[in-house]
């Protein structure tokens, strides 16, 4: 069924509250944003917007879904999953590089400091663990066709690694054991911090090239999860 015609003002008008909020991310950052700025920049009153969102935690609320999406949507359309492991995960990780330098402020969002006397909700989770499923698909599809290293046999500690993250991060298979797992976790991060690094200027006097720095990082982190790039043939 088609929507109404309210519906469609009502997602019209959440849209344009969004944009101006992402606005004021880029101008006061994620704690200086209010409703009331917001309702200024749009001219409406600011008891208009509370209509639709109940107030500043709500709102962020919706950017920080958002900003998740988006950035796991990059991330998906990046993996090619008939590519060698590795490109796939190369590409992944340029695609979350991408995103996150065409978005600074929204990556600051989700990655920067926390906002004072915001407490994301549960909500927030699906769509942040998003890139994480992508690349433990890229993990899991490696283990299963045999790219992985023999496993080191460790057995499943429950208190170091959740049920969760081992759904995410590839799934059960004899090669995914928990050293894999904390290895995961740490590229996984470590592509964050290296971005974080990047976009908040503390790699400034230390690194050159960023582009050739990513790049090499993004290798290495490979290398730790134990997927090598193929040597062209022919």
């Amino acid at each position: 069924m088609p929507p109404t015609v309210r519906e469609r003002v009502r997602a019209e008008f959440t849209a344009e509250i969004t944009a101006a909020a992402r606005r004021q991310l880029a101008e006061v950052g994620a704690a200086g944003l209010s409703l009331r700025a917001v309702a200024r920049e749009l001219g409406v009153a600011s008891s208009a917007l509370y209509r639709y969102f109940a107030g500043r935690d709500e709102l962020l609320t919706r950017l920080i879904v958002d900003g998740y999406d988006g950035l796991g949507s990059a991330a998906e359309a990046a993996d090619d999953p008939a590519a060698p492991a590795y490109e796939r995960w190369m590409a992944v990780c340029r695609a979350v590089r991408a995103w996150a330098r065409a978005h600074p402020h929204e990556y600051a969002l989700l990655y920067g400091s926390p906002v004072p006397g915001y407490r994301a909700p549960r909500d927030t989770v699906p769509a942040a663990s998003r890139v994480g499923l992508v690349m433990g698909r890229v993990l899991g599809d490696a283990a299963r066709v045999g790219l992985l290293p023999e496993p080191a046999g460790v057995p499943r500690d429950p208190t170091l690694v959740s049920d969760d993250a081992v759904r995410v991060l590839g799934g059960e298979h004899p090669a995914l054991d928990d050293t894999v797992r904390v290895r995961a976790l740490l590229a996984w991060s470590s592509l964050y911090g290296t971005i974080s690094f990047e976009l908040f200027g503390h790699f400034v006097g230390t690194v050159e090239d960023a582009d050739r720095f990513a790049e090499a990082a993004m290798g290495e982190l490979a290398g730790l999860l134990g997927l090598r790039s193929q040597p062209p043939t022919g």
